[in-house]
């Protein structure tokens, strides 16, 4: 384990690593789009870029974004599972609510160790995906494989198996519980409106009507 692995840092620098992979993943992440996803000045963001960059967690050249080193994904990673992890605990355990266990997990993340992570992994059945079927690293930092085609992009007739919902806002997943749409859900495209992008669903013996916003973000393998 290098120097950068063992080091603790701030609350704040595992944030800003954390949103470099989740925008690039091992490519490079512009400062405009840390910007938005952190909810922060982009003067802050490249003052951050510089210590980050001093720490050995990325490589940063001006007017070419930034991208995470090895020991950057690393710590991305980490912290990424300890994330999910708490989700599905906090879930299956402790009676919260799919838009809920987001931000109880931001908090959480950075208090728990690697050991407790593991700990919890263990407890809950080494879950490969949490209640919004993001996927969750294992400890090596691999990938379970996620099928990720959007319901939007489905033709009449097609049907999809959901398997994750690419959002964390509490209002937006409240409103697809109330649908009654979750990962494990079979949904049939029945009609697409070509003006106003509504799409006309069929799941759970009943239509329902979708803005093409909300069918992009329920993701899923296609199905027949």
């Amino acid at each position: 384990m290098s120097k950068a692995d063992r080091m603790k840092v701030s609350t704040s620098i595992e944030d800003y690593l954390k949103a470099i992979w989740l925008i690039a993943k091992d490519a490079s992440a512009s400062t405009n789009a840390l910007a938005e996803q952190l909810n922060v000045a982009a003067p802050s963001v490249s003052s951050m870029l510089g210590k980050l960059q001093d720490l050995g967690f990325v490589e940063h050249e001006p007017y070419h974004g930034v991208r995470l080193t090895p020991s950057g994904s690393r710590r991305a990673l980490r912290l990424l599972r300890g994330h999910r992890l708490i989700e599905t605990f906090l879930l299956e355990h402790l009676g919260y609510t799919w838009a809920e266990v987001h931000e109880e997990a931001e908090r959480l993340e950075h208090a728990v160790s690697e050991r407790f992570t593991e700990r919890l992994a263990d407890l809950l059945g080494h879950p490969t995906h949490d209640p919004h079927g993001d996927p969750i690293p294992g400890p090596a930092g691999d990938f379970p494989n996620t099928p990720n085609t959007p319901l939007a992009e489905l033709e009449v007739g097609q049907i999809l198996e959901v398997s994750r919902l690419m959002t964390q806002a509490p209002d937006v997943l409240t409103y697809i519980a109330q649908l009654g749409i979750h990962p494990g859900q079979r949904i049939q495209v029945r009609k697409t409106e070509p003006i106003g992008g509504l799409i006309h669903v069929y799941f759970g013996n009943r239509t329902e009507i979708l803005s093409k916003e909300l069918a992009m973000l329920i993701r899923g393998q296609v199905g027949s």
